[in-house]
Parts: structure tokens; sequence; C-alpha cells
């Protein structure tokens, strides 16, 4: 019955239509500022430590659907070649110098711009998880794939209340639940703000 009820508000507002101009129009306005940063990001990465300056992983998106989710490259390259997919902690020892800056002010992000362009993510929306983790977490976590009703974005509710990956999953899921029921246009304007306060002028 939650299900049921939270898919008939987001189809009777209109959701699916409403947030895909919404998402076209923010990263068609986003992208001039991606392409003037593109070329420094990648020099510094390059010289920070030698390998690719993307990252392509696998995410589970809208309906369970997999999709390359793209990233600048934070980490030391092949960073989990010998552990398999490990979960980014505190102080992780694979981040490099510049990845903390880079995922401090949220530009290792700035990739996922195409993602959202070829309609696989949301400017707005639950984070995107792994498959391995998906698969672990839909069977411990309760509602968990009602997160997948809707697609993935590069920012979310969770994120500008500070619940990042190294954070309690179950406390994500209560506020991606939350997000989910209260979607409206003016939110998704009030986090895509946050996400940039919080990102490029708070401390």
């Amino acid at each position: 019955v939650y299900v049921r009820k939270t898919e008939v508000h987001l189809f009777r507002q209109g959701y699916q239509t409403a947030k895909r101009v919404f998402d076209i129009t923010v990263s068609l306005l986003a992208l001039p500022l991606f392409l003037m940063l593109i070329g420094v990001i990648a020099l510094a990465i390059y010289i920070n430590d030698p390998g690719p300056i993307f990252f392509k992983q696998q995410r589970t998106g809208k309906g369970g659907k997999r999709f390359g989710m793209y990233k600048f490259r934070t980490m030391v390259s092949d960073a989990e070649k010998s552990t398999g997919p490990v979960m980014c902690r505190p102080n992780d020892p694979r981040i490099t110098r510049l990845g903390r800056i880079l995922r401090r002010l949220s530009i290792d992000e700035f990739p996922q711009l195409f993602n959202v362009l070829v309609g696989e993510m949301s400017m707005v929306g639950p984070r995107p998880e792994r498959p391995a983790f998906v698969k672990e977490f839909k069977e411990r976590i309760p509602k968990y794939m009602l997160r997948h009703k809707v697609k993935s974005g590069i920012t979310g509710w969770a994120q500008i209340h500070g619940l990042r990956q190294d954070t309690s999953i179950d406390k994500r899921i209560e506020y991606d639940i939350y997000y989910i029921e209260k979607w409206s246009l003016l939110l998704d304007f009030a986090i895509l703000w946050k996400t940039l306060r919080k990102g490029f002028i708070d401390r």
C-alpha cells in the first residue's frame, strides 16, 4: 500500500515530465561551467596521480536498470583491484590528496551532467548505488527498493543533510523516501542551492 500510494503521488503530479524538463534545463545551463573547468581539472588529476581522468562505474538506477555513471577520478588507479567492491569510508587511504578536494566541493560529480542529459539520471534524487550493494541492502532494509521508483540524482535530500556514502544506509533510505513523497520543483531547486552552498560557500 505504501509503495502504491507513493507511485500515485508521483504520476498525478506529472512527475516524470516536469523532472525531465527541469533536468535538461539545469544541466544545459551547467555544462558551460563544466567545459571551462574540465581542462584544468584533468591536468590536475593527472599530475596528482597519473592515470585515467574519468571514472566509469556501474550503478543501479530507476527500475533496477544498470548504467555507467561518470565521475572525475578521485582515488588511486585500480583502487579495488585486490578487494572488489568496497564502500568508501572516512579518511579512506585510496582517495588522493586532490580527490579529497574534488569530493568536498562536489566537483567530482560534474561528469554526471552527461548521465542527466541522456536520461539515465536526474539532477536531484536518491544517489545511485552499486549493484553489489543493492543486492545486499534490499535483503535487510525495508522499503529499500522504493528508491528505485524514481531516477537517481547527482545530489539529493540525504546528501544536503550530510548523509553520504560513509554514513548510515538506513538513515539515507529514510531521507530518500521522504524526498520521493514530498517532491516538488521547489524542493529540487532548494536541494540544488544547498548543494552549491555547502560545496562552494560553507567552510
